[in-house]
């Protein structure tokens, strides 16, 4: 009896130790208080607990990484906090999972310096000490990541014995298909982080997204379902970008957006300058009031949905910048020529005026000049931006 009960005594109190973890990074997410507007640093580490929870989206904590970065700035420091919580473990429960739940959405991390760390596991699962070890080389010297979902990056690195949630294609046409009927999950995500996995599924199986949920958080989960549900209804026929890389000049309806949560996209259209961008548009806009922002406030945001996935928008214009030559590379199939030219941009205008200038500066050299940097007829009732 004695044994028994100090067995379990020692299982609770590893348990609760391995709970404890997410301490850490929320002190690294806070002592960035130094870098973007009073009281920022605060309020993104006030939500690093939520996204390590067992039963937290994966994908939920790379969104909050990457949205730390463009909140505070890609300085070092601030790379190196955000890099603390993608490489963080989740908390574990041994008594109701055996397998870690991993996000496989190939789109995030969207910042380029978190792309290629992978997460810690809890040493009691199988192949821990591998997963764990390539999680501490990550930190200083990134894996491969390029096309690739962090679950696809660590089995490709020896270890898969995990359960995946996303499964966002790896770049290209197929990738633009899913996520613009994405973004709303997304944003519910950001607001109810903490509620219980959507959907898991074996690392082996299929990528996408099935319908179970955890027995232990189905209430909670069954209203962040409702919401998504209603979000999801709300945005149909937004999910209609795939095969836009063929057609020519602007496409009417073709991948449009019109929605007071994403924001107003017209769709596809050619460069003029003939460069190839794949299945995506580079433009970006300067609006007031953008996610919430006060009066008066102006921040810039790329104005397509693809390459606005886990990126809110920014005082600074070379945040934004960085964000479609990423998604350029990543998830839009862009050609090497205009991959460089969105590179050259950024190195000539990010560090422009945060004005109105520098945003149809950016357009008009990457070959679209004249799009409008304010479609959304910002400032608008309920209008939030792309977060």
């Amino acid at each position: 009896m004695y044994t028994k009960t100090a067995a379990l005594a020692l299982l609770l109190a590893v348990a609760e130790a391995r709970f404890g973890q997410e301490g850490a990074v929320q002190n690294a997410i806070q002592s960035l208080s130094a870098f973007g507007e009073p009281g920022a640093a605060g309020t993104l580490a006030g939500q690093t607990p939520s996204v390590l929870l067992a039963a937290a989206d994966p994908c939920a904590k790379l969104e909050l990484a990457d949205k730390i970065v463009s909140t505070l700035g890609n300085d070092a420091e601030v790379i190196k906090g955000a890099a603390q919580l993608v490489q963080a473990e989740q908390n574990f429960n041994p008594f109701n999972v055996k397998i870690p739940n991993i996000c496989d959405d190939a789109s995030l991390p969207a910042t380029a310096e978190l792309r290629g760390i992978v997460p810690k596991v809890d040493p009691a699962v199988d192949g821990a000490d591998t997963e764990n070890q390539n999680a501490a080389t990550s930190l200083t010297t990134p894996f491969d990541a390029s096309g690739k979902s962090v679950a696809a990056v660590m089995k490709a690195n020896g270890f898969s014995n995990f359960a995946t949630k996303g499964g966002a294609a790896a770049g290209g046409n197929a990738g633009n298909a899913g996520n613009n009927n994405n973004k709303n999950n997304k944003n519910n995500n950001n607001q109810n982080s903490g509620n219980g996995p959507a959907a898991t599924t074996s690392a082996s199986g299929s990528s996408g997204c099935a319908a179970a949920t955890s027995t232990s958080s189905a209430a909670s989960s069954a209203t962040s379902a409702a919401a998504n549900n209603g979000n999801n209804n709300n945005n149909s026929g937004n999910n209609n970008n795939s095969g836009n890389a063929t057609t020519g000049g602007a496409a009417s309806g073709k991948g449009a957006v019109t929605n007071d949560v994403t924001g107003n996209f017209p769709g596809f259209q050619k460069s003029s300058l003939g460069l190839d961008f794949g299945t995506c548009v580079p433009t970006v806009k300067f609006e007031e009031s953008l996610n919430g922002r006060k009066a008066g406030e102006f921040t810039f945001q790329a104005q397509d949905p693809a390459v606005n996935k886990g990126q809110n928008e920014a005082l600074n214009p070379n945040i934004i910048f960085n964000r479609v030559c990423d998604q350029l590379t990543n998830v839009c199939g862009a050609a090497k020529d205009a991959v460089a030219a969105c590179k050259a941009a950024q190195a000539k205008l990010g560090t422009g005026p945060k004005d109105a200038t520098t945003a149809d500066a950016w357009n008009a050299e990457l070959g679209f000049a004249g799009v409008s940097i304010n479609p959304d007829n910002a400032p608008k009732a309920g209008l939030v931006g792309h977060t």
